[in-house]
């Protein structure tokens, strides 16, 4: 599942937690009633927010909730999930720009993506994302031509962009897309007034997507010599992270012009998560529950040791080594010999091929290690995961909502 905002389950009370999982499973199950199993691979992290807007601007009835049966990514427990015109809006959107994102990997002929039998299938799924997502949207009153021409023009803009280019005309195209789609779920609740700063949300949201997904991507791209907003206008990082931090602030205060029934899911997500968000893709700290915490100033992951009270790899030679740098017999030290397993960052193991990445997450999914293990391996990147369900200590999270009084405005 794909996204920016990803909460840690510790930044989240019980009974937030529940409803986050309810809007969750509710855009699942709405992709599958909607347009069949295959496009549950579309759920995403950022696609339920249109869920939890709707729906927090709506009075709850007894009609919202439905208990869905047992599910492997659940560990085969029931759950209530949400349901109604939100998810299915939710479902539409994220068919859509699924397709869009489908579309950009082809375009950079990203892996098997450079293989043309596999790019001309690619296209035709897209296409059929794009159709099932207009009828679905027709039948909310959505008109997802707003979302198909931003795709459409992305490519275009992204041609011509170059050196001096403003990174806000690379990124309009998805703004114009999400502010959209916020904006609507104001139709849907029949909160007219709320629409304006919906889409003002929705705008920055889009902005936010774009920039974070430059950010984590640049340096891959930079190896595989995909196109890369930031680098094609020379954006430096420190721009583009102000330009996040400017879209958080400006996020939280069109949410406060807004009115909602119940605003504390959509609080935590998008006052609190979207800040959190940006940290993880700028490589500072934001919880320390996460499997890999961020070295700060290094804008990337740890390598896995554990940076310790000292910083660093405490088994690597040299002066910044910790207790064992340098240490006559002890490795990397005089006399101690080097072993290639001591100092730097360990090798990084080759991703599977696509037979072996498949039969690899079945067995993950059929375990239930999707969701629920501590931390499993990717079954194509074989990077290291955690499942999206899983609880776990955080005691360092001091994040959490109830009486917040946060400086959101």
């Amino acid at each position: 599942m794909f996204g920016i905002v990803k909460p840690c389950s510790h930044r989240l009370t019980e009974g937030l937690k529940t409803e986050w999982m309810a809007h969750l499973c509710g855009l699942c199950l709405a992709l599958r009633a909607d347009h069949g199993q295959f496009a549950r691979v579309v759920t995403n992290y950022d696609g339920l927010i249109i869920s939890v807007l709707t729906e927090a601007q709506s009075e709850r009835t007894p009609d919202a909730r439905r208990t869905a049966g047992p599910c492997p990514l659940r560990a085969m427990r029931t759950t209530p999930v949400a349901r109604g015109e939100g998810a299915r809006l939710a479902a539409a959107v994220s068919l859509v720009l699924a397709s869009a994102k489908v579309r950009d990997h082809v375009a950079d002929r990203d892996g098997l993506l450079a293989r043309r039998p596999v790019a001309a299938a690619a296209r035709r799924v897209a296409r059929g994302w794009d159709r099932a997502g207009a009828r679905a949207g027709a039948d909310l009153g959505f008109d997802t031509a707003v979302l198909l021409d931003a795709v459409d023009r992305q490519p275009g803009i992204e041609a011509l962009a170059g050196p001096g280019t403003s990174l806000l005309t690379v990124t309009e195209p998805t703004e114009t897309a999400t502010a959209a789609a916020f904006a609507h779920t104001a139709v849907l609740a029949g909160q007219p007034h709320n629409e304006a700063p919906l889409a003002e949300a929705g705008r920055l949201f889009g902005r936010l997507a774009h920039l974070l997904d430059a950010v984590e991507d640049q340096q891959a791209d930079a190896a595989s010599g995909a196109w890369n907003p930031l680098t094609a206008t020379g954006t430096a990082r420190t721009e583009a992270r102000r330009l996040a931090d400017d879209a958080v602030h400006g996020v939280r205060l069109a949410l406060k012009d807004a009115r909602f029934t119940d605003d504390r899911l959509v609080h935590v997500l998008l006052a609190h998560e979207l800040a959190s968000a940006v940290d993880r893709a700028f490589g500072t700290v934001s919880c320390a529950h996460g499997a890999q915490a961020a070295v700060p100033g290094s804008g990337r992951p740890h390598d896995g040791y554990g940076a310790g009270p000292y910083g660093g790899n405490p088994y690597a030679g040299g002066p910044s080594g910790g207790a064992h740098g340098g240490a006559p017999g002890a490795p990397g030290g005089p006399g101690g010999g080097s072993s290639p397993h001591f100092g730097g960052e360990p090798p990084r193991p080759r991703p599977r091929s696509l037979l072996a990445g498949c039969g690899m997450f079945t067995y993950l999914f059929c375990t239930c290690q999707i969701c629920c293990a501590k931390e499993y391996e990717g079954p194509w990147s074989r990077k290291k995961r955690r499942g999206c369900c899983r609880d776990g200590d955080c005691p360092d999270c001091n994040c959490n909502c109830d009486g917040c009084c946060c400086p959101c405005d």
